[in-house]
């Protein structure tokens, strides 16, 4: 079972991993869902990271609030993903929706960018592959867009999508049945990760109920408070 360990800046980092944590989703500003890290942070966790044998995702988001960005955003989300792969990361985490009547749509056009971006930057590095996670953005989609919005994120060569099955602060026993079902409309096409409110207490029943390989969070792995 792999665990990733949602960190907020560097602070934490060695003693997730000490703890079990073979991935780093690295944050900022957790308080609003989480935001960009600065460079200084990314480099500094990097270099820890891989030499610990582990992975680094990093969170490219300009901001708290809803996931709908202007073209100044865009750009902003542009130059920081490119920094991001500069410094070493293993992958970017993003998302984007768009209104719609009655609630919110997957931004394909900014979806579309963001990735071609995340691609460029991976050729300009000379390297062969970043993953890419598109986040709980996904959880504002209505239950039956979310199965079209599979399609279209595999189609783009998303990696994976970190989504809690449901409402936020919702218990994630409660989204279990909507998980499974997100899990094999997925396939192998793509990665369905569970996050939000997953634990050392239950992580392993969520694993079992889902089938599920990897697991997300900021209680994912023991650590001394």
């Amino acid at each position: 079972m792999l665990y990733e360990f949602c960190a907020e800046n560097f602070e934490r980092v060695p003693a997730a991993i000490k703890a079990g944590a073979s991935r780093i989703e690295l944050c900022d500003n957790l308080a609003v869902g989480g935001t960009t890290p600065s460079a200084g942070v990314i480099s500094a966790t990097v270099n820890y990271v891989h030499g610990h044998d582990a992975r680094v995702m990093c969170m490219i988001r300009p901001r708290g609030g809803d996931f709908h960005y202007n073209q100044d955003e865009l750009r902003m989300m542009e130059m920081d993903l490119g920094l991001a792969v500069s410094a070493g990361v293993d992958g970017l985490v993003f998302g984007c929706c768009k209104p719609c009547a009655g609630g919110w749509a997957l931004d394909e056009l900014t979806l579309g960018a963001l990735v071609m971006a995340a691609g460029c930057a991976t050729e300009e590095c000379k390297r062969e592959s970043i993953d890419i996670t598109f986040h709980m953005a996904f959880d504002q989609l209505s239950p039956e867009a979310q199965l079209d919005a599979i399609d279209t994120l595999a189609d783009c060569g998303v990696t994976r999508i970190l989504t809690h099955g449901g409402a936020a602060g919702t218990p994630i026993e409660d989204n279990l049945e909507h998980l499974s079902r997100l899990v094999e409309y997925a396939g192998d096409r793509l990665a369905i990760l569970p996050g939000g409110g997953i634990s050392t207490a239950n992580r392993d029943t969520v694993a079992a109920a889902l089938g599920v390989s990897e697991l997300h969070g900021t209680k994912i792995v023991p650590l001394e408070v």
